[in-house]
């Protein structure tokens, strides 16, 4: 079974941030030691080939993306790891890095594949944040109880994206519905619960940064998918991270172009949440990428046990006061295709909504990045006085 482990390195504490020059130097030390390497030994001696890697080198560390076949994640896992730990090792300017993080991106649809995979006496447990705990013992050498061991990592994941919420700058806690940095005397005091404390708004506001990571990452890897494929969502072989999430009704259409647009869009929309000069979401590929940015965030907070009731809260709250209309969600309901352009869709005021418009401002006020933007039709910016004086 096909597995994506990211591997996120780091040189030691203390160290300057890499400049442009060492980031390219540590990149191509990495890629030339991954392709020395064809198979790798895993547990008792089990074979895990390597099929693809990706390095991206910033300016605190590398984030690897390696592509392994394996019999089951953990050995996934523990042999991406040993080849990291080894390739660093060898590598003598590299030597003093660490292997900071380590752990499989598994695809929702393949999930239950892999909690499968494994069989026999000596087989994993059943879920998979028990199969983490087992690998991490047996890799760390020393096994804590596993009770100790995901209460000591549940507070330290608390604490860091506790302190990730000052990082998005556009809001401050009281748009995540924390009333003490909330405005009471505004019209949406409505929307805000007394259950929301500051901690779950910081929650919510740093699953947020955490998410955006993710995010990212995600969708490089579906645009170069569809790239290498020379396909889109509904015929690629390869499976997708987060394009199968949009609205099916177009999966033809999410092809690499649109995977590139709809990237630089989630750059763009995300550089403003972080840098402050947020307004309001500019087209409906920002709604969307929105959308699909909360989910991630949810996950985060769920796949470490941190999704209470006052977090969702927080969540829900934010996006109520993100999103000016919810008309997006007609995407997903085939019911309601072709209403923006009927004449109830006109009577109520509805934005036009097909894929051909995501990138199309709401405004003159909003902003699409220039890549992203619909191109410009060559018919309405031709000049009809120039053309007839050019003509034979």
């Amino acid at each position: 079974m096909t597995y994506a482990v990211s591997v996120d390195t780091r040189p030691p504490g203390g160290t300057s941030e890499l400049d442009e020059l060492q980031r390219v130097g540590v990149a191509a030390l990495l890629e030339n030691g991954f392709e020395s390497v064809e198979e790798i030994t895993g547990p008792d001696g089990m074979e895990v080939k390597l099929l693809d890697t990706f390095v991206g080198v910033y300016p605190g560390g590398a984030l690897l993306k390696v592509v392994v076949d394996a019999p089951a994640l953990e050995f996934a896992e523990e042999a991406v790891r040993e080849l990291v730990d080894e390739l660093l090792e060898s590598t003598e300017l590299l030597a003093d890095w660490t292997v900071e993080r380590c752990q499989v991106e598994l695809h929702p649809d393949q999930a239950m594949e892999s909690l499968d995979a494994a069989d026999g006496p000596d087989a994993p447990p059943d879920d998979l944040e028990s199969r983490r705990a087992r690998l991490m013992g047996l890799a760390g050498g020393s096994t804590p109880t596993e009770a100790t061991g995901t209460t000591i990592e549940s507070d330290a994941i608390r604490s860091k994206i506790r302190t990730m919420a000052p990082r998005l700058t556009a809001f401050d806690l009281g748009m995540f519905g924390a009333r003490e940095e909330a405005d009471e005397g505004t019209e949406d005091e409505s929307l805000i619960s007394a259950a929301i404390s500051t901690e779950d708004a910081e929650l919510a506001a740093g699953a947020l940064i955490w998410g955006t990571d993710v995010l990212m990452d995600e969708l490089f890897q579906d645009a170069h998918a569809l790239d290498r494929e020379g396909s889109n969502v509904a015929e690629c072989d390869r499976p997708m991270w987060l394009l199968d999430d949009l609205p099916p009704r177009y999966a033809l259409q999410y092809d690499a172009r649109f995977a590139r647009r709809f990237l630089v869009t989630a750059v763009a929309l995300t550089t403003r949440l972080t840098e402050g000069s947020f307004k309001r979401l500019s087209c409906v590929a920002e709604e969307l990428v929105l959308k699909l940015l909360l989910r991630e965030a949810e996950v985060t907070l769920e796949t470490f046990g941190l999704l209470d009731e006052g977090v969702s809260s927080a969540l829900e709250c934010f996006a109520v006061l993100v999103y000016e209309d919810m008309d997006h969600e007609w995407l997903y309901d085939d019911s309601m295709d072709g209403v923006d352009e009927s004449e109830v869709g006109a009577a109520l005021g509805i934005a036009p909504m097909g894929i051909s418009s995501w990138f199309t401002p709401f405004n003159e006020d909003r902003y699409v990045h220039p890549y992203a933007a619909d191109e410009p039709d060559p018919e309405l910016d031709s000049d009809p006085e120039t053309d007839e004086g050019t003509a034979p």
